[in-house]
């Protein structure tokens, strides 16, 4: 079982690119995204360590954490979001590499896909064989996200302002992905990939 691990910037199309490869290949894929709204839930990895850190406003009526009062807190204060990392990101990881193992011993996929906007910062490169960029062009992100999450420009500039750079993301992943909004495109150049692979 190959590991991969795909990256990119904001509204670069990850999702598109994932949603194809899990129809069109024998594998599994886990959304680190995903992956840490599943530890804040009650009895899971990150909930008691959230609650010790913001205390019991950040719950709704059913104890659970309600994930926009805590994106506010975060949004006012900018170390909480350093202290609430240092508890998700670890263990996001820990529960991929249980994940890994449990495919590893099944053998029913060929391979692993890890989707995380900080695959670089949080060394991934350490768990998979290979790391996957996926480029579109800023202008072009821009105008999905406005589109498809009705965000601001400003917003889009400041979320492109604190990710990686163009030049980053391609010195660390083996393989670049261009898509720029030909899907038939984008499609080919991962048959192409996956040819490779085969």
């Amino acid at each position: 079982m190959k590991i991969i691990g795909i990256t990119g910037g904001v509204g670069a199309g990850k999702t598109q690119v994932l949603s194809y490869i899990g129809e069109h290949f024998k594998c599994r894929i886990i959304r680190a995204d995903e992956t840490a709204h599943l530890l804040y839930e009650k009895g899971q990895a990150c909930y008691q360590a959230l609650v010790d850190l913001f205390g019991k406003r950040i719950l709704d009526d059913d104890d659970a954490i309600d994930k926009k009062k805590m994106a506010e807190l975060i949004f006012r204060d900018k170390r909480l979001l350093e202290k609430v990392n240092a508890i998700i990101h670890p263990a996001v990881k820990q529960y991929i590499l249980g994940q890994i193992s449990y495919e590893k011993e099944k053998k029913e996929v060929d391979y692993f896909f890890i989707e995380a906007a900080l695959l670089i910062e949080e060394r991934y490169d350490q768990i998979a064989d290979e790391l996957w960029y996926i480029h579109s062009d800023a202008q072009i992100r821009t105008q999905r996200l406005i589109q498809s999450r009705q965000y601001s420009e400003q917003k889009v500039s400041d979320i492109m302002k604190g990710q990686l750079s163009e030049q980053e993301f391609r010195e660390h992943c083996q393989r670049v992905i261009i898509n720029n909004g030909d899907l038939e495109e984008t499609y080919q150049q991962i048959n192409h990939i996956m040819g490779d692979e085969l």
